[in-house]
């Protein structure tokens, strides 16, 4: 039982270090832009990923690792910080509602699965769309005083529901609920998100 156990933790430790690489991918290949004060980048797509196939933890832990070490090399060090907490954040949203809440990784009819999908990354990501600026307030009023990006933060809050915004957000749900979709009956062929799931029985077969 106990190697099984610790199989199990090396096979999402492996997850989670494909997908860490997949949201630096995310961000790097597809350079993000600056608009309105928010990026638009897929690497959040990633994140969303991931949490829906290990959990808002190793999901969670993959993207803010990614997205940082992304920062870090593009030569945003400084932000760095900050986008660990925000991408940790939303994979933990996105795994508790797809994990927690409604189970996606049992057995369930396919429209189940499409809904509770599409329900935890937008949880996820609409979240980030408050957070982040909010973060980046407090980082700015607080932690590290500078009035004018203190004052880009602001304009990032009141521009949550702009097009920028609405547009990233749903892009990166999108992209993320479409390429889980699509690995969930092959993992599960497989036997791979079974030994993902501690919770998953053999007798279950996929939606």
């Amino acid at each position: 039982m106990k190697k099984t156990e610790k199989n199990q933790r090396l096979l999402k430790l492996a997850y989670a270090g494909l997908m860490a690489a997949l949201c630096y991918v995310g961000y790097t290949v597809f350079p993000a832009i600056d608009a309105a004060g928010t990026k638009i980048h897929v690497g959040n797509a990633f994140v969303v990923l991931g949490a829906l196939l290990l959990g808002g933890v190793y999901g969670g832990f993959a993207g803010a690792i990614g997205l940082s070490i992304a920062d870090i090399l593009g030569g945003f060090a400084a932000t760095a910080p900050r986008t660990f907490i925000c991408k940790l954040l939303i994979g933990l949203i996105v795994g508790l509602v797809a994990h927690k809440v409604a189970s996606i990784s049992h057995n369930h009819d396919k429209a189940y699965i499409v809904r509770w999908s599409i329900i935890a990354a937008v949880a996820g990501l609409a979240f980030n769309c408050v957070f982040e600026p909010v973060l980046k307030y407090i980082w700015y009023t607080i932690l590290i005083p500078n009035a004018d990006k203190a004052q880009s933060a602001i304009g990032s809050l009141l521009a949550v529901t702009s097009t920028v915004t609405v547009i990233n957000a749903v892009t990166n749900s999108i992209i993320g609920v479409i390429i889980y979709l699509a690995l969930r009956p092959v993992l599960f062929k497989a036997g791979l998100l079974g030994a993902v799931d501690g919770n998953y029985s053999e007798s279950k077969t996929v939606a």
